[in-house]
């Protein structure tokens, strides 16, 4: 390649970025579920970067700014499938490569973003890893989709069942329906996540509170869902409630964002002593420090997303003959 590349003169990172950003938000169809790996690449700027790195930078500024404004559509997460805009993606790969495909190497293949988006612009691609487990999520991602298709689809939905009610058979038992018709959830929603918190006491002795540790309280955190856990003091003793859209209005003067915690240094809520980080670390060294279940995230097939509730004691009783059958187990 004499001519230089798109991505060597120019690049819309401001865009793309964007479009990476979104895709955090983005669960069905990414391959992020697949498997929990670190440092995954957005598919987003994955897509964009290969494209920009295989076309050659235009002469023209006319069709500079035309293929400048392609990739920003091509880094749309609802592009990655429009064949439209791929078809096209491809056809300028081809031509800027003498009508062969571009082989694409990624010896630090990871998740597989890049691979999997340079195969998506009709790429001969070829992913490296060393990583076993990396392998395994490579060639879910990359080889077996493609090597079985249809098929593999069935098996995996077949299998997956399979494995909910084994999983359900054996520990269902600690996952009971819900019988608070909390929030208008009804019986039936089932619990799918416990949030926590540990605790230390508080070193005052007129108050020795129990605090729990929290750097925010924020439960869900989108442009149109916001919700808190806000903590509130009856006595000596901090309780919780869940405020925010959808359950009671947030209070104006409250920040979420703002926990108990910060750099090891704890703030009492109830009397608002100041407990220095080598004192906080002085309890847990001392075996002093405790947790406690503050909330019970709930799924529920009639209601479109998670919702929330206060952990009761019956969910402490579940959580305890959990804990039982484990050490028996």
């Amino acid at each position: 390649m004499k001519d230089k590349r798109f991505i060597e003169e120019s690049f819309p990172v401001k865009e793309v970025s964007e479009h990476s950003a979104r895709e955090k938000n983005i669960r069905h169809g990414h391959i992020s579920t697949l498997h929990i790996w670190w440092a995954r690449r957005p598919l987003a700027s994955s897509r964009a970067t290969s494209y920009a790195a295989l076309i050659p930078t235009p002469k023209d500024i006319d069709e500079w700014e035309k293929k400048r404004q392609f990739i920003i559509e091509l880094s749309k997460w609802e592009n990655s499938l429009n064949m439209a805009i791929i078809e096209k993606a491809r056809k300028d790969v081809l031509k800027a490569n003498g009508s062969k495909p571009p082989r694409v190497l990624d010896p630090f293949a990871g998740g597989g973003a890049i691979p999997l988006e340079a195969l998506r612009l009709g790429c001969e691609t070829y992913a490296g890893e060393y990583n076993p487990v990396a392998i395994l999520i490579l060639k879910c991602t990359l080889e077996y989709p493609q090597k079985y298709g249809e098929k593999l689809v069935k098996d995996v939905k077949k299998w997956g069942e399979w494995v909910l009610e084994e999983a359900k058979k054996e520990i269902g038992k600690f996952y009971p329906p819900d019988k608070t018709g909390y929030f208008g959830s009804g019986e039936g929603a089932t619990p799918v996540g416990y949030i926590w918190a540990r605790t230390i006491k508080c070193e005052n002795p007129s108050c020795n509170a129990e605090i729990p540790l929290m750097r925010q309280f924020w439960l869900a955190k989108k442009s149109n869902k916001k919700v808190s856990l806000y903590p509130y003091v009856e006595g000596n003793e901090i309780k919780f409630k869940i405020v925010g859209d959808g359950y009671e209005k947030m209070p104006a003067d409250f920040d979420p964002s703002k926990g108990t915690v910060s750099r090891a240094i704890v703030n009492c809520p109830v009397c608002g002593h100041v407990i220095e980080a080598k004192n906080v670390r002085k309890q847990f060294q001392e075996g002093k420090a405790g947790q406690r279940m503050i909330a019970v995230v709930l799924h529920s097939k009639n209601r479109k997303g998670k919702f929330y509730r206060i952990a009761t004691e019956e969910d402490m009783k579940a959580y305890k003959e959990a804990e039982k059958y484990l050490e028996e187990k």
